[in-house]
């Protein structure tokens, strides 16, 4: 049912807990199932140098933030706003259609970072 890419961000979640001195935090929830993800991100001069995550939910949960963390890294903020839920469901090998809120939650806690590190 899942990918060998899925299978193995379950089971060795890259990028995983918090940046101590982050430009920006963001959590996001999903109101109905009560998934949570929370992204730290040291932003320097536009380009997103490092990221992190601590996510509480279903396993695509989980999954989502530890490939958005890897796709992310040495991205600029705007090349990173234009990543899409299919990119990210397509760079896990695929996600069930019941659990694209997980790749929506994900982009979700992204695009509150971002919007919130352009105001600082």
């Amino acid at each position: 049912m899942y990918s060998v890419t899925f299978k193995d961000h379950l089971a060795h979640p890259r990028n995983v807990g918090e940046i101590p001195d982050a430009t920006v935090v963001a959590e996001e929830t999903n109101p109905i199932c009560g998934d949570r993800l929370r992204l730290s991100l040291k932003i320097n001069d536009g380009n997103i140098e490092t990221a992190k995550y601590l996510a509480y939910g279903c396993p695509p949960t989980l999954v989502a933030g530890s490939m958005l963390t890897q796709m992310i890294i040495g991205m600029s903020v705007e090349d990173a706003l234009a990543i899409t839920r299919s990119e990210l469901i397509e760079s896990v090998g695929g996600l069930p259609s019941r659990k694209h809120h997980a790749a929506s939650l994900a982009l979700e806690a992204l695009a509150t970072a971002l919007r919130m590190s352009d105001k600082l």
